[in-house]
């Protein structure tokens, strides 16, 4: 699910007037995946060939060793190929891991929108990482204390039923116009 043209200027919109209504800077980050997970399928195709190689070892005794490994080799490849796959790549990467990464660069893009080079101002990030299903509201440490941990999490549930049903622009517009309403009110 991408954002189209109209939802982007859908969000900046709401991220402005946010901005206008609290003094708070207010950034958005929508990633298609937070990583590449480059090494899974290469490690599940090998997996997977190995153990081809052992049943083959096992039941298949009259078989050559020159065969054996040839059938190996096949396996990996296809199977290497097959896992490369964009949505097949991502059901072999762990949930945790996909969650871990998607929030290592979630706090990137918060130091390197919010905090670096900023003033006096406080602000908050919301990021969605697509791929992983994930989505994170981060808020400097101000806005941190004001909110607490039960307010942006009810910021997320909500970003994450909006994106669930299919209103991912919806509900990122929610989301900001909800920071807002909460950062207005706890001065």
């Amino acid at each position: 699910m991408r954002l189209s043209e109209n939802e982007r200027h859908r969000i900046q919109a709401a991220v402005a007037q946010a901005e206008a209504q609290t003094g708070a800077h207010i950034a958005t980050s929508v990633v298609p995946a937070s990583d590449r997970y480059g090494l899974y399928p290469i490690v599940w195709a090998a997996l997977f060939a190995l153990l081809c190689g052992g049943v083959l070892a096992t039941f298949a005794r009259t078989m050559s060793l020159r065969e054996g490994v040839a059938i190996e080799a096949a396996v990996f490849v296809v199977l290497s190929l097959i896992f490369d796959w964009w949505p097949v790549r991502l059901r072999l990467v762990p949930r945790h891991t996909r969650h871990a990464r998607a929030s290592a660069l979630a706090h990137r893009e918060f130091a390197a929108r919010i905090l670096s080079g900023r003033s006096d101002r406080g602000g908050v990030l919301l990021f969605v990482s697509l791929g992983e299903r994930y989505a994170e509201v981060i808020g400097d440490r101000t806005l941190h204390a004001r909110l607490g941990a039960d307010g942006w999490n009810r910021i997320v549930a909500a970003l994450v039923a909006a994106a669930q049903s299919g209103h991912l622009a919806d509900g990122i517009v929610r989301a900001v116009e909800t920071c807002a309403a909460e950062i207005s009110a706890h001065p």
